[in-house]
């Protein structure tokens, strides 16, 4: 479709434990980015031009896709997609 964002697959670094690769959109990579520098919802909401409630839903579809349970997980599946995710 026009104007949809199409998913980003991430391959080779970007699989997690040998399982199948993690498939993100372009906003979830930038959300995951900002994860891992530290950032806070509010700050990432501001970078990104969007509202902290969206930043927040693609935290959660985050952690379903990379099935890690808290924000901290997060920032570490992030390191480990960095060739992908920086």
């Amino acid at each position: 479709m026009k104007g949809s964002p199409q998913p980003v697959r991430e391959t080779g670094a970007g699989t997690m434990d040998g399982v199948a690769p993690v498939r993100l959109t372009p906003t979830q990579i930038k959300v995951m980015r900002g994860v891992r520098s530290g950032q806070l919802n509010k700050q990432i909401a501001f970078d990104l031009g969007i509202a902290e409630a969206t930043v927040k839903a693609h935290m959660t579809a985050l952690m379903r896709k990379l099935n890690v349970r808290n924000r901290t997980q997060v920032a570490i599946a992030a390191q480990s997609l960095a060739p992908h995710a920086s």
